[in-house]
């Protein structure tokens, strides 16, 4: 009897500590299209037969919910508060695409008492039985909370178009992580570009200044065409792969997600989705005792 519940015990656990893929994508400037990119490699992931989680972590301007057409009555800090389970926060798109509303929740991680953080560390561990990626939507720019984010993640994606300043900015973002943390892989995913070739240009410029100045490895995870079809997705509130998966776009969009699909998974523990909310915990408590 105690074999066969050792046994069981033992099956619980190694289904809990299953790799979970955790992506942050994120810009170094504002504009881009990384929610909307966000949204779309997460369905088209789901469409692969992965189960999928995006955590919107814009505290400014969350929105995620809205390029999909959903308004949540309540948020991260509603199960901080105890009100709410995470389960009953989580919002449910097309195919299957797992919505975590952050808010403002998440910056009150750094305030929380050791009790209240390993209930949110549970919380999340919970679902990582149901999942395979877990999308880190970060805020634009170089702030705190969204350096937080990625170096608690696995793997980084930073979107870039065609503007100087989002070149410029997206160097300025990998340097901090390079220079302070001592991060050194970065996946580049270019955005409204005009062709695939501008988009594998516009990498080459960003790796040229890299590979002068840090020490970095790049890696090209392809290019999302300038497309009014993407528009058009965002006037319906319908992600492009869903409302026009002919479109260029939306064939792209799909191409990366097979790419990334074929990463190989990362089996520290840093894999898992309770380390992750555990390093979001200890590097957010770092930042605001100074």
């Amino acid at each position: 009897m105690h074999n066969q519940t050792d046994q069981a015990a033992g099956l619980r656990k190694m289904k809990q500590m299953k790799p979970v893929r955790v992506i942050a994508i994120t810009s170094g400037k504002g504009g881009v299209g990384k929610t909307n990119l966000s949204v779309n490699l997460g369905i088209a992931l789901a469409q692969l037969g992965q189960r999928v989680a995006i955590l919107d972590a814009d505290m400014g301007l969350a929105n995620v919910d809205i390029l999909l057409g959903m308004y949540p009555k309540f948020n991260l800090s509603h199960v901080l508060s105890g009100d709410k389970t995470l389960d009953e926060i989580i919002l449910v798109g097309p195919a299957g695409l797992k919505i975590i509303p952050g808010a403002s929740g998440i910056q009150k991680m750094a305030e929380l008492s050791i009790t209240e953080q390993a209930g949110i560390v549970r919380a999340f561990s919970e679902i990582d039985q149901d999942l395979d990626v877990l999308i880190v939507d970060t805020a634009a720019g170089i702030s705190a909370n969204v350096i937080n984010f990625a170096r608690a993640c696995q793997e980084i994606i930073v979107v870039v178009c065609d503007e100087p300043t989002s070149l410029t900015d997206a160097y300025a973002f990998i340097k901090l992580l390079n220079r302070d943390y001592g991060l050194s892989q970065f996946h580049i995913l270019t955005n409204m570009v005009q062709s695939f070739q501008q988009g594998q240009a516009l990498f080459q410029k960003l790796t040229k200044v890299t590979n002068h100045y840090l020490d970095v490895s790049l890696h090209f995870e392809g290019a999302v065409p300038f497309d009014d079809f993407l528009r058009k997705s965002v006037q319906k509130q319908t992600p492009v792969v869903i409302a026009f998966p002919g479109s260029k776009a939306a064939i792209a969009i799909k191409a990366i997600a097979e790419k990334i699909n074929r990463w190989p998974l990362k089996s520290q523990t840093g894999g898992y989705i309770e380390f992750f909310i555990e390093k979001m915990i200890k590097y957010g408590a770092k930042e605001y005792a100074t």
